[in-house]
């Protein structure tokens, strides 16, 4: 209910707070960083919020006829505290000024340029080199249920779909950062996944087969799903298209380098429950300082090495042919150590591929990190 003073309020407020309430009012779950001249400022709820994250200091702002909360930083400081707000587990929208101040007469035009959320982030201090950045969606359909896995940060992007058993198996391995699902299905999540992953809901009509499919026709410039083997996976191509679309209400418009889709293949792999997976503390373990297999197996000397046996350690083979090819070049390293001095040699001059390039094709990298790419080019060149 509009009341004369929460009009008499609303008139009383400045235009820079004007201009923060109609942005903040549409990012309203999203810490909002709003940049003001060299500084990213927070208010309210927000700066009480960052302030413990970070460390920073909340002081008091006047903004009409009330005293309002405020916390801030230099802008060039945002690759060291964007990171600790994610980690805490915060959707953080980055709210830019889009003309230049100098000239401009009036209240610049600003507008958010980024929404970084726990599954969908580029920064170096946000993610671990050694393991990926999964962004899972999962759709419940009547039938089954379909799940997608995209690591914004690689491009890389896998699904399937099946029972709850085994989807509830493909989390457990994947570990997703962050996992988004139709807003109806909250306590089917719950009552089938558990409440330990990060989670944000979408309206229920992204997860339409419709809207699915032509979602990621128009991505990939195709005219059919067939060339990557998932057109006879309903749930899990509306999974899929429910990620991209996801990428898309979160600014996260140049992924081109998202060049493929993915099945993952159940009867390809051994599946171990997340009893299993606790009980043999293959990635983590519940007691403090305990050494996991992947920390005793992990001699990789990349970062795309060590994702690589991240997968292979969850996603075991059941296809002997495949155990034995892996095995063989196990084999042959052993056999001729000069080739093993010599890949080793050359994997130790490659950077993060990877990564790099995903961050030439959204424009976010910068020189020195153009430099590592080049040298890592021409280490791979025979």
């Amino acid at each position: 209910m509009v009341t004369k003073t929460s009009i008499k309020k609303k008139k009383k407020e400045t235009p820079l707070m004007r201009q923060y309430s109609s942005i903040k009012a549409k990012y309203p779950s999203a810490v909002l960083l709003f940049r003001v001249g060299d500084f990213y400022e927070t208010f309210g709820k927000d700066a009480i919020k960052a302030s413990k994250i970070l460390g920073i200091t909340l002081t008091k702002r006047s903004n009409g006829s009330s005293n309002e909360e405020l916390a801030g930083f230099p802008h060039h400081a945002l690759d060291t505290y964007l990171p600790k707000l994610v980690r805490a587990g915060e959707r953080v929208a980055i709210c830019d000024q889009l003309e230049d101040s100098k000239a401009t007469k009036g209240i610049v035009k600003r507008g958010v340029t980024e929404l970084v959320t726990p599954g969908v982030a580029y920064n170096d201090k946000v993610l671990d080199h050694k393991s990926n950045n999964f962004l899972a969606c999962v759709h419940f359909s009547s039938k089954s249920i379909g799940v997608s896995f995209l690591d914004i940060s690689t491009g890389e992007f896998l699904m399937s779909e099946g029972n709850s058993e085994y989807i509830g198996k493909l989390l457990q391995s994947f570990t997703p950062n962050e996992v988004v699902f139709q807003k109806q299905c909250q306590r089917k999540f719950i009552e089938f996944f558990g409440d330990k992953f990060y989670t944000f809901t979408l309206e229920d009509w992204v997860f339409t087969s419709e809207f699915s499919q032509e979602k990621l026709l128009k991505h990939f410039d195709v005219n059919s799903l067939k060339g990557f083997g998932v057109d006879d996976l309903e749930a899990g191509v509306i999974a899929a298209g429910a990620a991209l679309h996801y990428l898309a209400e979160t600014h996260h418009h140049q992924v081109k380098h998202i060049a493929n889709l993915h099945r993952i293949e159940e009867e390809h792999h051994v599946w171990m429950d997340r009893f299993t997976i606790r009980n043999l503390e293959l990635y983590a373990s519940s007691e403090e300082n305990a050494v996991t297999l992947l920390k005793v197996i992990d001699k990789t000397i990349s970062p795309m090495g060590a994702r690589l046996l991240r997968r292979w350690l969850a996603l075991p083979l059941k296809d002997i042919e495949q155990i034995k090819k892996r095995q063989d070049i196990v084999k042959y390293l052993i056999d001729t150590p000069d080739f093993y001095e010599l890949v080793t040699y050359q994997i130790k001059q490659i950077s993060d591929i990877e990564r790099l390039v995903s961050k030439v094709a959204t424009g976010k990298i910068h020189p020195r990190e153009v430099i590592f790419l080049k040298n890592s080019l021409q280490a791979i060149i025979p």
